[in-house]
């Protein structure tokens, strides 16, 4: 039972913790940008709105490289964060971006080698790399960064009540979308897709039946992304 409760715990947990200010992530390791060096010029920038922020996630897709990865925290603008319209293999309803103008949404920028790219290119198999030219995103070290990389949603936005809900627990200034945490999507999910389930069975069922959860994804309704 306690196998099935880690299951239920790790979907509502998305996106998972992130520091709120610079920080160096190697192995399982957590670092101040001074007490490892990460030569940013060097690296590929891509842009991490969802769990790719995450210490954790990254311990976990990164595991092969020996390589510390630079993780900056940033503001995007005239963008937000919201959920994507499918469900991930461990379970959540991850997340993806939505233009929004005026809306400055909390992100992260990591800087990654082209090995680490390839790392966690091979765990986003419902995501496009995508990029992001003449956009406005200012980091926290006062560095503006106008062209990035970043993973985009082959499944386009949910939408639900006819438009796109973003993720509450991304801090955003000026939004214009309808928030929800990712328990409340999930339970919305659930009565949408198969409303005679608890959300923990609901769960379980997508994580050990990938078949089952690309049914379930197919009924969701959704929206692409918004190029201009």
């Amino acid at each position: 039972m306690r196998e099935r409760s880690d299951v239920l715990e790790r979907a509502m947990g998305y996106p998972y913790p992130a520091p709120s200010r610079p920080f160096v992530q190697r192995g399982h390791h957590t670092f101040d940008p001074v007490e490892v060096e990460v030569n940013r010029r060097e690296r590929q920038a891509l842009l991490a709105y969802g769990s790719n922020a995450a210490p954790q996630a990254l311990a976990h897709k990164l595991a092969l490289s020996a390589d510390p990865v630079l993780v900056v925290p940033a503001w995007l603008h005239d963008f937000d964060v919201v959920y994507s319209a499918h469900i991930s293999p461990y379970g959540a309803v991850p997340a993806t971006l939505q233009r929004s103008p005026g809306t400055a949404a909390r992100v992260h920028v990591a800087y990654m080698t082209n090995e680490q790219i390839v790392l966690v290119s091979a765990t986003e198999p419902n995501y496009e790399p995508t990029a992001l030219e003449a956009v406005d995103c200012r980091l926290d070290d006062g560095e503006a960064v106008s062209s990035l990389s970043a993973y985009i949603s082959r499944h386009g936005c949910l939408l639900a009540e006819g438009g796109e809900v973003a993720l509450s627990a991304v801090q955003a200034t000026g939004r214009r979308f309808a928030e929800m945490s990712e328990p409340q999507m999930l339970e919305h999910v659930r009565a949408l897709a198969c409303p005679e389930e608890s959300l923990e069975t609901f769960v379980l069922g997508n994580v050990t039946d990938p078949d089952l959860a690309g049914t379930r994804t197919a009924l969701l309704p959704r929206q692409a992304l918004q190029r201009r």
